[in-house]
């Protein structure tokens, strides 16, 4: 064992994340959905190598196989950090959504879809033993199917509304925290103890 940190993984943004798809021709696929679906398939214990990544992703969105080497780099390293920040004690954990400068009513979508994403990711990965979700849990699920309807009026940008974005989002992030820390056990790794190890970025 060492003390020393492993180095932190940047997340790609938003709009980074935006090109990439966009230049694989993925112009429906928001960053947001595939964050959450991501977050959600390693909040129900999943872990992966770049093979199974990039297979999983396809066979979940039912996608051709990424083409560009950039694309799966960014895609990788969107796993990688995604997976450093939840098992971050420091609660360092972030969604991938659209600027701040952004129209509200856009990410308010956003938001949504990356909800939407989550569930999937997180229904659709096999966990493994008798462990169920808390009814915590399992209340914090059902209100994040609540928020993948959430819709703003086009012409919202009242700083109410902002206010209101913004507390839903926090919930948003702090539930898939609580659903990760349940399903994982505290050093970060899933409860299965044959998952797959994490690659090094390169």
């Amino acid at each position: 064992m060492t003390d020393e940190q492993a180095p932190v993984i940047e997340l790609p943004d938003f709009d980074t994340l935006a090109d990439l798809l966009v230049e694989e021709g993925l112009l429906t696929l928001s960053p947001a959905e595939l964050h959450g679906l991501l977050c959600g398939q390693v909040a129900a214990g999943a872990r992966f190598d770049p093979v199974t990544l990039f297979a999983r992703i396809g066979e979940l969105l039912d996608l051709e196989p990424f083409s560009r080497e950039l694309t799966r780099t960014g895609i990788m390293q969107l796993y990688l950090a995604t997976l450093q920040q939840l098992q971050a004690p420091d609660f360092s954990f972030e969604l991938v959504l659209p600027d701040d400068d952004q129209p509200l009513a856009g990410r308010a979508d956003a938001l949504g879809l990356w909800c939407s994403g989550f569930l999937s990711g997180f229904g659709l990965q096999e966990r493994k033993g008798s462990q169920g979700l808390s009814i915590e849990g399992q209340e914090t699920l059902r209100d994040l199917a609540q928020i993948v309807q959430i819709t703003t009026a086009a012409d919202a940008e009242a700083e109410e509304d902002e206010n209101d974005l913004m507390e839903v989002q926090e919930y948003v992030r702090m539930a898939a925290l609580l659903v990760f820390s349940e399903c994982n056990e505290p050093d970060g790794q899933p409860s299965d103890a044959a998952a797959e190890t994490a690659p090094v970025l390169h």
